[in-house]
């Protein structure tokens, strides 16, 4: 079942989804400054989702008063995600930049990586959920997703 949504609801997820990809490596970047070496890339993880909490606890009471309870497949679905994008790729990512921490450009490199995420999560959904696959355009999207993932791993200072 496939449901029209409006410009105005479609143009505010494309926002999120913008403010998300600064605000994460700005986030993780802005704990490895005030952290320094004083915290191991688990805890920074743990710092950052604590310090999230109250926008999620806000976040999830609102829908629940606004809309209906999630179906089961929705909650395994967003189980999945928190498990491999939340748990695991996080913690991935913060050891990975923790790594490269005093290589602005190396840096740089590995958070182009999460937009690799997409095409993770188109993957996992069109193989385990039994989502479409993706139109015409949203295969030009991953190549261009691919190829800017790979000219900017191989580009030099």
């Amino acid at each position: 079942m496939h449901k029209n949504i409006s410009f105005l609801k479609a143009f505010f997820g494309v926002v999120l989804v913008i403010l998300a990809a600064f605000a994460y490596p700005l986030g993780n970047r802005k704990m490895m400054k005030v952290c320094g070496d004083r915290f191991s890339t688990i805890q920074r993880v743990f710092g950052m989702t604590l310090c999230s909490m109250p926008l999620w606890i806000t976040l999830s009471l609102t829908n629940l008063f606004t809309n209906k309870f999630p179906s089961s497949s929705q909650i395994l679905q967003s189980f999945i995600v928190a498990i491999f994008s939340g748990v695991i790729a996080t913690i991935l990512f913060f050891k990975a930049t923790d790594l490269v921490k005093n290589d602005t450009h190396k840096l740089a490199v590995i958070e182009s990586t999460q937009s690799g995420e997409v095409l993770f999560s188109v993957l996992g959904g069109v193989l385990l959920f039994g989502d479409k696959q993706p139109s015409l355009t949203g295969y030009l999207g991953i190549v261009f997703i691919i190829v800017g993932m790979t000219l900017n791993s191989f580009q030099r200072k």
